[in-house]
């Protein structure tokens, strides 16, 4: 295939993309009339860089003005990585346009689509227009690589489908939430036009997350599919979100904090100093406190007397310290024989995918949306 040379030839690889995976014009047309999709900058909180060895020098406009190659190219790949995660979800929710609850859920699995259709529009809009001839290029490869048949996207976590609505809810509660992170971090980069993307992708995906927690807690009020199932899903997806923040101590969070590129989530809240050895670990923990946040909201509705809860961090991490150790959501270490027999307890199988298809041949498996107060 012939390489794109402008931004426009871009957006014609786009259109054939949308129409691989089933997110047609027709589709965004009916529920977001007129949409057109636009790169979106938005105000600097402020024109310094605020921590890491550039701090108090201004953000840099061009990538030209980033002052060393390997600064460069740490940002190339942050831009490239988390663009891929944004088509790559989209790849992994192709199926749901086709089996919604309700036109409600169809119209917000459409919302979400084209938002995060938009967020890589916006990443590709940055490597084409500030990376030369390598960002052209990494926008196509952008649009190449795919979460299904090939099953080539960046990160292990966004090569799964996600082909049913409780599948779906808890990806844009944990998975959405894990990207709300990741954001915020970028947010504060000393590259001005990444850090002024940040803002308007976090708004919509305020709404991407909001769809997730409240669809978690339609089903629990509903009290129709077993609690026991349902958490199954909820180990799959937290589980794969912790592991998006990376290895412990990591040496290339070390040098994005110095080099001014990727902040911690609360940069711009805390006065503390930066433990530089520990970046990752530190943004993981917040995030796992926010999603017992997020457990106990889906609780206060759960018509059912059996808790849903948050494993343990350990339980089924494929990257970090405890990678392929092997760990109970209650926290207790199991050999590897233990696990093999306990893991179909905990986590989700062709089984449960089929025992939640009866249920979802009727519609009273999930709770209308207005019907969430907590009696």
């Amino acid at each position: 295939m012939a390489r794109i040379a402008t931004f426009d030839d871009w957006i014609d690889l786009l259109k054939d993309w949308q129409q691989d995976i089933g997110l047609d014009r027709d589709l965004i047309e009916r529920f977001m009339p007129g949409y057109e999709f636009e790169a979106k900058y938005g105000a600097l909180e402020t024109p310094e860089i605020f921590f890491g060895d550039f701090r108090g020098e201004r953000r840099w406009e061009k990538v030209r003005e980033i002052p060393d190659q390997r600064m460069r190219d740490a940002v190339l790949n942050m831009v490239v990585f988390q663009g891929d995660t944004e088509f790559a979800s989209n790849e992994q929710q192709r199926f749901l346009v086709n089996n919604a609850p309700s036109e409600y859920d169809l119209a917000s699995l459409v919302r979400i689509m084209v938002e995060e259709t938009r967020h890589g529009y916006q990443m590709c809009h940055l490597l084409v227009e500030h990376f030369g001839s390598e960002g052209k290029i990494e926008a196509q490869k952008m649009l190449e690589r795919r979460a299904f048949g090939k099953k080539n996207r960046l990160l292990n976590a966004f090569n799964e489908d996600v082909t049913h609505w409780l599948d779906f809810f808890a990806y844009t509660n944990f998975m959405d939430r894990d990207g709300k992170f990741q954001l915020t971090m970028l947010s504060h980069s000393g590259f001005a036009p990444l850090a002024q993307s940040m803002g308007p992708m976090l708004k919509e995906e305020a709404f991407h997350m909001g769809t997730g927690i409240t669809g978690l807690r339609r089903i629990a009020k509903a009290g129709v599919i077993p609690v026991p199932l349902q958490q199954k899903y909820y180990n799959k997806w937290i589980s794969g979100s912790l592991d998006l923040f990376g290895t412990d101590h990591s040496g290339s969070a070390q040098w994005a904090y110095a080099w001014g590129i990727k902040g911690r989530v609360d940069e711009d809240k805390t006065p503390d100093v930066a433990d530089r050895e520990h970046l990752n670990e530190n943004a993981r923990q917040k995030f796992y406190d926010e999603v017992q946040t997020t457990v106990d909201r889906v609780n206060e509705v759960n018509a059912s007397e059996t808790k849903l809860y948050v494993p343990d961090m350990r339980f089924n991490r494929k990257i970090g310290q405890y990678k392929d150790e092997r760990y109970a959501v209650d926290g207790r270490k199991l050999t590897e024989a233990e696990w093999e027999a306990y893991a179909p307890t905990v986590l989700p199988s062709p089984a449960d995918d089929a025992e939640l298809a009866g249920y979802f041949k009727d519609s009273n498996w999930i709770a209308p949306k207005g019907n969430l107060s907590n009696n």
